[in-house]
This record gives structure tokens, sequence and C-alpha cells, in this order.
């Protein structure tokens, strides 16, 4: 479970996180471009291109972390938490569009041959590529558990891929020192394949967020539980649930006895909230009180049914 930060101290990790990703992408340019000149290898190029792609996308991420992070005003009443998923998005379609440049790339060297000098410089460069990559991602799953940030939990996605992109860089220029030029070529094609997969993954998750995509089930059986936990509850339905940034939206119907004075009954959904941001921090609340006389006969049901399922499972 998240630790339940304040707004500023949101801020401030997942800003720390996106400025180090730039500043770690920009040296990756630098020694990639270097590399690139002193061997003219394509697969070189590959990995520097991505690099490119990165620090523009983690530049975005950046700016996107900023607006995302503004408090709600008159105009965007539930905040403006999807900027991070607009950020996903935007990454998405930057890394597909670099992965088909290197994937044409990767044919050309592959069909008119492409002889590598100075591999050892590449080589040692690679090493070098991996080794800041697998330290900044480290870093990102670091800030991610901290703060839940779809933004960047993408950029971290597409850090990951990152490594085993060099990697694979990394094996095509030994290969080709050994003769096999062929491999410089089929292995730039191959990162393009792999990086256009984490392309449609971060741009689904995306997608998702800003279509309002329910909670998992898990958590939305998590709240259920939590809510026939609370003294005297009967049921619940019109469970409703969604993520904006790094706030989960919950909104659901309690059922409690007809005879409730409205301030007992207003005191069982305070203590529901309670325990709810327990397991939810930043989760945006809202509870509709139903006098169990008034809930239609298919609701109360299925409230029933979930109840005796919980039930059922805490004997267990």
């Amino acid at each position: 479970m998240q630790k339940k930060l304040t707004k500023a101290e949101y801020g401030r990790l997942v800003n720390q996180a996106g400025r180090v990703a730039i500043v770690a992408a920009s040296l990756l340019i630098i020694v990639k471009l270097f590399a690139w000149f002193m061997t003219g290898s394509s697969s070189i190029l590959a990995a520097l291109t991505d690099s490119l792609m990165d620090v523009t996308t983690s530049i975005i991420n950046l700016f996107a972390i900023k607006i995302a992070l503004q408090p709600a005003d008159e105009d965007h009443r539930f905040g403006h938490g999807k900027a991070e998923s607009l950020a996903g998005l935007a990454q998405a379609a930057f890394i597909s569009g670099s992965s088909i440049l290197l994937m044409l790339t990767g044919i050309s060297a592959l069909i008119n041959g492409n002889q590598i000098n100075a591999s050892n410089i590449g080589i040692a460069v690679m090493v070098f590529s991996v080794l800041v990559t697998m330290a900044l991602v480290t870093f990102q799953t670091h800030i991610v558990k901290r703060t839940g940030s779809l933004a960047i939990k993408a950029d971290s996605m597409h850090y990951r891929t990152d490594i085993f992109m060099n990697g694979a860089v990394l094996l095509a220029l030994i290969l080709a020192g050994i003769g096999w030029h062929w491999a410089d070529g089929l292995f730039a094609i191959a990162v393009s394949v792999y990086i256009l997969h984490g392309a449609w993954e971060i741009g689904s998750q995306s997608v998702d967020a800003l279509m309002d995509k329910q909670l998992p089930k898990s958590d939305e059986e998590l709240i259920i539980k939590t809510a026939y936990q609370i003294e005297d509850v009967r049921g619940v339905h019109d469970l409703r649930t969604r993520q904006s940034g790094n706030t989960k939206f919950i909104q659901l119907h309690l059922e409690l006895d007809d005879d409730q004075s409205l301030f007992e009954a207003h005191g069982k959904a305070d203590k529901l909230e309670i325990e709810l941001e327990k397991h939810f921090p930043h989760a945006d609340i809202l509870i509709h009180l139903d006098p169990l006389s008034v809930v239609p006969i298919g609701k109360k049901m299925f409230s029933l049914e979930k109840k005796s399922e919980h039930s059922a499972k805490d004997n267990d």
C-alpha cells in the first residue's frame, strides 16, 4: 500500500523523477552520438534515435506533471490529473514513430550491408548506456512505488525497454566485431519491434485512464468488503470507480436501515470514508446514503449476494 503523501511531497517526487530522466537521456545522447560518429553502426544510430525520443518525451512528461499538479479550479472541478495520461499517450506516439524509423534503418543496413569501425568504442559506450539506464529505472521504480504516478510509470516502462535495447545493440556490436556484420541491421529491426510493443502498452494504459476505465476488480472487491465491515451496513450498489493522475475516484451507494437518523447514517459514511482512505491514499470519495426500503429489488439482491460472499470469505 502506498504511503499517503501530501500534494507537496507528491509534486516534489514526481518533478524530481522527471528532471533526473531528462539529465540521464541528455547524457546518453552525447555519448551515443560520439559512438555513432566513430563506428557508423546502424544499431547505435537506432539507440541514438531512441535517446533523442527519450529526452523529448521526458520533457513532455515534466510539463504534463506540472499541469497535473495544479489544483482543481472552476473550469476543471475534478483537477488536472488527466494531463499525465495525455503525456503517456504522447509518449506512445513518439515511441511508435521512432520504432518505425529504426526498423527502416535496420532493413536498409541488412540489405546493403554495414561495415562497423572502432567497435570497441561502441561496446564501451553501450555498456555505459546500460548502466546509466538501469540506475535511472531503479530510481523511477522507487518513485512510482511511493507516488503511483502514471506519467512516471509510463516513463519508467519506456526506459526499461531501453535496457534490453541497449543490451541488444551491445550484442550486435560484439557479433559484428567478429565478422557477423549482418547482426547490426538485424538487431536494429528486433529493437524496433520491441520498442513498438512497449509503445502499445503505454498507449493502452493512457487510453484506459482517459476513457475512465474502472479500477481493477481487486480494488473494487476491497471497496465492497470494506463497506460491509462498517456496522449496520446492509448493502452496497452503484459502485463507480476511475483514476485521474494520482487520484482515484470512488462513488457508491450505501444501504442502511430505514430507522437510522441522518446523523447516525452520516457517521457510518464518515467511518467508511476513513477506512477507504487507508487503502486508497489521495482518493476522492463520494458516498450516497440510501434507506434499505427504497433500494430497487434487483440492486438489493445484488448487494445481499455480495454480502454473503464476503461473509463466507471472512469465515474461511
